[in-house]
């Protein structure tokens, strides 16, 4: 039997990734306050759809696959925004985002690299990952905020400083999972 693809937590995921383009096109009309509710709900589905999905029985493999998409595009799409799209007055630094997209560019092609050559494999988050998902989500809500509120407070720079630690650890992490143990075939 198949599994069920419009779960209450799959629901989530995809409400999650069709904020997205509200999100951006918010923020690209400087409309801050309302792009940082839109990327607040938006953040919020994030946990509610883990929640539901572990609570209620519903994990699914789409729910698996959709669930990292819609994490890299909200905060991708926010970090590029605030850094280069030439819309906020408190941008996040450019170091920053790099970092982010260079570890999603890298976990994706090793995950890209690993299906192909082993077959499909179930990459659950780590606790660190999640805690850096937060991370990234919080770090985009602050700047948003700060937009919003016409300051770049300087005490933003320790929230940078937390949020890159957190990207290269999870990438030393997610090495060290990947080479250390046999990855796990989703193959029944």
């Amino acid at each position: 039997m198949p599994e069920p693809v419009f779960t209450v937590a799959n629901q989530l995921t995809m409400l999650r990734m069709a904020l997205v383009p509200a999100f951006v096109l918010l923020a690209l009309a400087r409309e801050f306050t309302w792009a940082l509710v839109v990327f607040a709900v938006a953040g919020l589905t994030d946990a509610l759809d883990g929640y539901v999905a572990r609570h209620a029985g519903q994990i699914t493999r789409l729910g698996a696959m959709l669930d990292p998409i819609a994490d890299k595009l909200l905060t991708g799409s926010a970090y590029v925004l605030l850094t280069w799209g030439g819309i906020a007055a408190c941008a996040l630094p450019v170091w920053l985002t790099v970092t982010l997209l260079f570890r999603d560019a890298m976990l994706l092609v090793g995950v890209l690299v690993v299906n192909l050559t082993v077959g499909p494999v179930e990459f659950p988050p780590s606790k660190l990952g999640k805690l850096s998902t937060a991370l990234n989500v919080a770090t985009g809500a602050a700047v948003l905020a700060a937009n919003a509120m016409g300051e770049c407070p300087k005490t933003l720079r320790w929230l940078y400083l937390a949020t890159v630690a957190c990207l290269i650890a999870t990438t030393l992490h997610y090495i060290y999972l990947a080479s250390e143990r046999p990855p796990r075939s989703s193959k029944g």
